[in-house]
């Protein structure tokens, strides 16, 4: 799936109720995280829920692109992070540092429909791989 496309179903959905169930079932297609993968050096700091990301970062075809799973304790966090892998696993450090998250979620309304909390999980996960791509860029120069 992508951005586009998760864009385009909630354009779809005029009703909050809807969104929320549709982020809970982006949730449950996630990959299963692996239990040795919920671990101290992938949690998030800064969520109120728990929220795991693993990254690996594949250097095979030039320029390095970083992948993650991720995770939580929390059937909407869970979508969240969906959404959040969504736009940024797979690319390449300099695409996660140009990508503007913030304004993605705010598009799709999460500021006056996520409780603060979760907000700020939000923009804790976003800020975790932007630093993981800024280490990643350090790492390839």
């Amino acid at each position: 799936m992508t951005i586009d496309e998760i864009r385009e179903n909630f354009e779809l959905l005029d009703e909050w109720d809807d969104r929320y169930r549709y982020v809970i079932e982006l949730g449950r297609t996630l990959e299963p995280l692996p239990e040795d993968e919920h671990s101290a050096e992938n949690k998030v700091n800064g969520c109120v829920s728990q929220v795991w990301l693993s990254k690996r970062v594949d250097r095979n075809q030039g320029e390095p692109r970083i992948h993650y799973r991720g995770d939580s304790d929390a059937h909407i966090v869970r979508g969240l992070v969906a959404i959040v892998l969504t736009l940024f696993s797979g690319h390449t450090p300099k695409e996660i540092l140009d990508t503007d998250a913030l304004a993605v979620f705010e598009e799709f309304g999460f500021r006056e429909h996520l409780t603060p909390q979760r907000s700020n999980g939000l923009r804790s996960m976003v800020e975790r791989i932007k630093t993981d791509a800024r280490e990643a860029l350090a790492a390839a120069t």
